[in-house]
């Protein structure tokens, strides 16, 4: 990736950041309204999901900003891993919110089964539950898009958010609407929605930590992008047995060490010019940001 690359990539994902994060900001005191006067639980958990989605934004701001620094003398291998940290951070805030989320839900429903009279939803906030649905949704699939155009695990991330979150105001709308519609004996479907929103982003939180964990404990990349590494080791004259190839991945790059065999005859010179070709071939498949070390042996 050129320099002009990677400041057209940070200059994306700023603005589709910044995006989300104003509309989040607009979301989360139009709820927080909706959710009081509306006297919603519901609604003020979806109003602590929105401030979420605005304290995560934040986040990928700063971190992007590090994780596009070049390599330094303390960071040889640059800094990608800060967006992994981000992305974790994500992951870790929307499984707090999930949990805090089911908490105060069941704690509802357990005051409504001991005979405590539950107050019922406003209109305001079954409005403000579909607005948040339509805004949310249409920011997911803007900032998906950009995610994967530009292979930012944070901005994934974050859009993977604002879909729980279109998600949590679908099942808080179906809470408040049967509330209202259905009277003062279904108050407790408004709790109940609550409950089971939290599952939907408990869920989704794992699914972006687990990958996150993964490669902050090196994991390895997986057995089909190796078996591709070491076809393309192969596919070079002279080059056979390749063995201790040892991969794993630095936030959006590919880091890669592996040993080969040549002709222990030829000149040195020759078994540089090999070296060097495979690895280019490697940066053409995988990135030119990818880390690679090629040891070579003579073979037997």
């Amino acid at each position: 990736m050129t320099e002009f690359d990677k400041k057209v990539r940070e200059r994306e994902i700023y603005k589709v950041t910044l995006v989300g994060s104003f509309v989040n900001f607009l979301l989360v005191i139009f709820k927080f309204l909706a959710g009081i006067a509306g006297h919603s639980a519901a609604m003020l958990a979806d109003a602590v999901h929105s401030l979420s989605d605005f304290i995560t934004d934040v986040v990928v701001i700063l971190f992007v900003r590090i994780s596009n620094k070049p390599e330094d003398k303390g960071h040889d291998y640059g800094h990608g891993k800060y967006e992994t940290l981000a992305t974790a951070l994500i992951g870790m805030a929307l499984l707090g919110v999930g949990v805090g989320i089911l908490w105060n839900g069941v704690s509802e429903i357990l005051a409504f089964l001991r005979g405590e009279e539950l107050r019922s939803p406003g209109m305001l906030a079954l409005v403000a539950a579909i607005v948040s649905i339509l805004l949310k949704e249409v920011l997911f699939r803007y900032t998906v898009r950009i995610g994967k155009k530009y292979n930012s695990q944070a901005v994934i991330a974050n859009a993977w958010h604002h879909r729980s979150d279109a998600l949590s105001s679908i099942g808080t709308a179906v809470g408040i609407g049967g509330a209202i519609l259905l009277g003062p004996h279904w108050t407790v479907l408004d709790p109940i929605a609550a409950v089971v929103v939290s599952f939907f982003i408990m869920r989704v939180s794992v699914k972006l930590l687990v990958p996150c964990i993964d490669e902050l404990l090196e994991k390895s990349l997986p057995e089909s992008v190796e078996r591709e590494i070491e076809q393309i080791l192969l596919s070079f004259d002279g080059v056979s047995e390749p063995h201790h190839l040892r991969t794993r991945r630095i936030g959006n790059n590919y880091a890669i060490e592996v040993h080969v065999r040549m002709d222990g005859n030829i000149p040195l010179f020759k078994a540089h010019e090999t070296a060097t070709a495979i690895e280019r071939k490697l940066k053409e498949r995988f990135g030119q940001d990818t880390h690679i070390g090629i040891h070579v042996e003579p073979a037997k």
